[in-house]
């Protein structure tokens, strides 16, 4: 295939905020410099997919008309001038669009920037590697490049069983922690089917989690993935003086006192920076090359919903996100 504007591509569009996603007809777009033109296999769908076509992300900054999906796997059909190091026919993956004047991953086509992408894990099918790039590279931004994850670190990471969650237990598995999770009491069997201690935060308070499982020292990363409250419990849980907080979601008002009171530290995670200003887009693709390194290697793998969608369907795998309903990671595949 050699696209041009005048040929034709399927694409859910969103016209207007809280509307319905329009299944129709768009440009296929085509490869400019420093572009890859992806055929997408599948996209995963994020709460935040769900939060942005409903108006309520404005920190995504989208702009309308707009085809949504943050992730993506699929080939590469077309390389643009500049690009190295991609051929056409690679499988690929990446987090690489859905958000401002991005083109998102619900549609046969993307063209994304190169530095976006990494080569798919062998080990992986499309619908498993498009399930895996926002929450790998907010679990890696968090646990590697602000924590430093290490052998001999007790990490905490609440929501252990969630889309974030249960990625960022196997990479501080993967880089040698002691690893336990919070979760509900119907989730605890997958925490410690992931090899995390599991923690039922309905059965205990932070203070009694803490000194069965530290001493009462405190865990030395403790990685909030779950917002509100749970971010006043992550400060509670921190080791004295080289306690690290991390949230993914730290939304709203909170007292940094028992933070402080530790001498521990804390930092945000903002994964779209990347994408709305241009910087940093490398360092998102070097993670992707990471994550599939650490796949195929046995140590990272998506769970995935069992149920099945298409670009048909797309309302229905939203609702069931929103809803909570989901078992593990949501994929539409495109194909």
């Amino acid at each position: 295939m050699n696209p041009t504007r005048e040929k034709q591509m399927r694409a859910l569009v969103l016209e207007d905020f809280g509307g319905a996603l329009r299944l129709g007809e768009i440009d296929t777009p085509v490869a400019g410099p420093g572009q890859v033109l992806v055929k997408v296999a599948a996209s995963g769908v994020n709460p935040l997919d769900t939060k942005i076509r409903a108006g309520k992300a404005a920190h995504a900054r989208s702009r309308l008309p707009a085809v949504l999906g943050l992730d993506l796997a699929g080939s590469v059909e077309q390389v643009g001038p500049g690009v190295d190091g991609f051929a056409p026919g690679d499988e690929v993956y990446g987090l690489t669009g859905g958000v401002g004047d991005l083109q998102g991953s619900l549609a046969e086509y993307a063209a994304v920037d190169a530095r976006l992408l990494a080569r798919k894990p062998a080990s992986l099918s499309m619908r498993e590697a498009a399930a895996l790039p926002l929450v790998t590279i907010t679990a890696w931004e968090g646990l590697v490049d602000r924590a430093g994850v290490r052998a001999g670190h007790r990490v905490l990471v609440h929501g252990g069983a969630g889309g974030i969650g249960h990625v960022a237990v196997q990479i501080a598995r993967a880089r040698g922690a002691e690893v336990w999770a919070t979760g509900s009491p119907g989730r605890l069997r997958t925490i410690a089917d992931l090899g995390a201690v599991p923690i039922d935060y309905t059965a205990s308070t932070v203070e009694e989690y803490v000194a069965a499982h530290t001493g009462g020292e405190g865990f030395d990363i403790v990685f909030d993935t779950v917002g509100g409250r749970t971010l006043d419990d992550s400060f509670a849980a921190a080791r004295t003086y080289t306690g690290h907080v991390l949230s993914a979601l730290g939304w709203g008002s909170h007292s940094l006192a028992p933070l402080s009171f530790r001498g521990a530290t804390y930092s945000g995670v903002f994964t779209l920076l990347p994408m709305l200003t241009g910087h940093g887009r490398a360092h998102h693709g070097e993670i992707m090359a990471e994550a599939a390194a650490l796949a195929d290697a046995g140590q990272l793998r998506p769970i995935l919903d069992p149920r099945h969608f298409g670009l048909t369907t797309v309302a229905e795998a939203h609702r069931l996100v929103e809803t909570g309903g989901a078992v593990g990671k949501v994929v539409v595949e495109i194909d």
